[in-house]
């Protein structure tokens, strides 16, 4: 019996940690250049003295879908997309870079250029800053140009060059604010044959309609695990009262 309850709990408590990360993909439906993240299940044998008498369902996130979004048009200077393959390289919270295709790029009121979430965005340098200007320019290679405040004939100035990198994405995964960072920790490398697109963003590539799909289906799975255990209850008991009745 104790099998019997072993696995509808540990079932039911998985199906619920799925529906989480669906939930996520769900809720990022609409956030520039998110990627969704993949679930899976599996059952795993639980070991500890004696034999592996027992088993557990385990939900497991393989990976990341890198798959990219549809692209939109903004006509905004600061909007960049990645053509193709490759990522924006930025400054986490905690000070360390990370990945990410989130182009919406703003200005801080000290000229620093960030993402849409205020995450500074690195050039070759580190962080890049834009003197004030009147026009400003991200090129297709990622050379930013302006055209500073009362230069006259609209002379432009190359001010530095986003770093965009395209790392292999077996080596990739996202920390815990959602970003991607190399697994061996190692900053990725600037790659040159990285191409953008500018005045447009990346969409998230999530499928809302398969996301709220599969929270269906995981939530009619956790409502049989509660069942098996309402059921395995009643069977313990039955054989109580037969006990008894013995």
């Amino acid at each position: 019996m104790n099998k019997f309850i072993f696995i509808a709990m540990s079932g039911a408590k998985e199906n619920m940690l799925n529906q989480q990360l669906h939930m996520n993909n769900l809720a990022n439906a609409s956030t520039t250049g998110f990627k969704a993240d993949f679930a899976a299940a599996r059952s795993q044998p639980v070991f500890g003295p004696g034999l592996p008498s027992r088993v557990y369902s385990m939900t497991e996130n393989p990976g990341t879908d890198f798959k990219p979004g549809s692209m939109i048009s903004t006509g905004n200077s600061l909007d960049v997309a990645i053509n193709g393959d490759g990522f924006f390289a930025v400054l986490d919270n905690n000070g360390t870079e990370a990945y990410t295709r989130a182009g919406n790029f703003r200005l801080t009121e000290t000229g620093m250029l960030t993402t849409g979430t205020g995450l500074p965005v690195l050039g070759d340098g580190g962080p890049v800053v834009i003197p004030p200007s009147q026009k400003i320019d991200i090129m297709a290679d990622g050379t930013i140009s302006i055209v500073p405040i009362g230069v006259e004939n609209n002379a432009t100035a190359v001010i530095g060059r986003l770093k965009i990198v395209n790392p292999d994405l077996g080596n990739m995964k996202k920390n815990e604010s959602g970003l991607l960072v190399t697994k061996n920790g190692e900053p990725a490398e600037t790659d040159g044959n990285v191409t953008l697109v500018s005045g447009v963003v990346e969409s998230s590539n999530v499928n809302a309609i398969s996301e709220m799909v599969n929270m269906i289906s995981l939530s009619k799975q956790y409502e049989m695990q509660v069942k098996l255990l309402k059921k395995a209850e009643e069977m313990d008991q039955s054989s109580t009262q037969l006990i008894r009745l013995g």
